[in-house]
């Protein structure tokens, strides 16, 4: 359990680093979700007392909890006697469940008039390739859940980009997932852009759409630390660590950019909300670096920090939250993305890598949760298939 600070006896901010990195500008959600959190109050603990204002979810999310099989063990029983696809159950379970912590949220939801208390659920990662599926099953996927502040999450992938496009004309809300590079994070603003315009061409009240990028983090730095720790020279360990920081920097430059010109000008004019960086994975990989390292140099206002429990937990015993820990690094983040590339490592190769990874990975969570909900369908003595 995270130990939280309630209103009443409430530290000063200095001491309460969720509070300082709220009021920087700093949305904090939590990457994780079980029916276990709602139903035992946790995750409203973590809203009201906590600085929570969000939750985010991914197959191997659901895969851990639904897998686990604690507190889903009725829904199972009735899905059984139904004889429903496997399918359909774990997207019976995995929707009831964002359902839930939506009504959690909706309060935060409310107050901040949909900027935050977003609860984020992810198209079926086995159509990350597939656009007309990803479109299809995005509006599945709101029609199921049923609360407006659902967020559907789409791969950006080049089948997902157009996938962006389509969803957000519809006046749907997205969180756009799997972004690595900076050129797909361009493509990936280009393709709100473009909904946005669409859905203000058929009349949509462009205010009510939300979106949020999420741009991963410690991936970037596990993958090409590896790499400089092969060429074990000096000038290549000195740069382990700086990658992942220098790639989220760039990214928030260019969403700074974008953001900025006289295209989103025009939109923002017609009640448009910008598409908000959110540092996904930040959840460190390597023991030696602290644990909070991905959320107290990635301040920045107007972003959003989606943490693992364990990472919330860290930051809120010991984040060092000192204001903006972004904006003034361009030129550093270049010169150590440049270095890195002056050592023979490709960041084109290492982000298409990455991509491709961070899509099989998901796919296999995903099967992985279907394979166990079978077994338990089939071990009630009923078809799961």
């Amino acid at each position: 359990m995270i130990t939280v600070t309630t209103e009443t006896t409430a530290a000063p901010a200095a001491a309460d680093p969720l509070r300082r990195l709220s009021e920087e500008g700093v949305s904090v959600w939590l990457d994780d979700l079980s029916r276990e959190r709602v139903t035992s109050g946790n995750l409203a603990e973590l809203v009201t007392s906590g600085h929570v204002v969000g939750v985010t979810t991914n197959p191997s999310i659901f895969q851990a909890a639904i897998g686990s099989g604690k507190g889903y063990e009725e829904q199972l029983d009735d899905l059984a006697v139904r004889g429903v696809t496997v399918d359909e159950a774990v997207r019976m379970m995995t929707t009831a469940d964002v359902r839930a912590a939506a009504d959690v949220l909706r309060p935060v939801y409310e107050a901040t008039g949909g900027r935050d208390g977003r609860v984020s659920i992810e198209v079926d990662p086995r159509l990350a390739h597939d656009t007309r599926a990803t479109i299809a099953e995005a509006r599945q996927l709101v029609w199921l859940v049923d609360r407006p502040n659902v967020m559907i999450k789409i791969p950006a992938t080049r089948a997902g980009l157009p996938a962006i496009t389509e969803v957000v004309g519809l006046g749907i809300s997205v969180n756009v997932t799997l972004i690595f590079s900076l050129e797909r994070y361009g493509e990936v603003m280009e393709a709100y852009l473009a909904g946005l315009e669409k859905a203000r061409r058929k009349g949509l009240d462009l205010s009510a759409v939300h979106s949020v990028a999420s741009f991963f983090v410690s991936r970037v730095d596990t993958e090409i630390d590896k790499r400089l720790t092969l060429l074990g020279t000096e000038e290549a360990l000195g740069l382990r660590g700086r990658a992942a920081l220098a790639n989220a920097r760039l990214a928030y430059q260019a969403y700074e950019e974008v953001f900025g010109g006289d295209r989103w000008t025009a939109l923002a004019g017609a009640g448009a909300n910008r598409q908000r960086p959110l540092w996904a994975s930040t959840g460190v990989k390597d023991p030696a670096y602290k644990p909070t390292l991905y959320v107290d140099e990635l301040v920045a206002p107007g972003t959003v920090n989606t943490m693992p429990e364990a990472t919330l937990r860290a930051t809120a015993a010991h984040g060092v939250i000192h204001g903006d820990t972004v904006t003034g690094g361009y030129a550093r983040a270049r010169a150590d993305l440049a270095a890195v590339e002056a050592l023979g490592i490709s960041y084109d190769e290492v982000v298409r890598q990455l991509e491709e990874e961070g899509v099989a990975k998901f796919a296999a969570a995903w099967q992985d949760l279907l394979d166990a909900v079978a077994k338990s369908m089939n071990g009630k003595g009923v078809d799961g298939e």
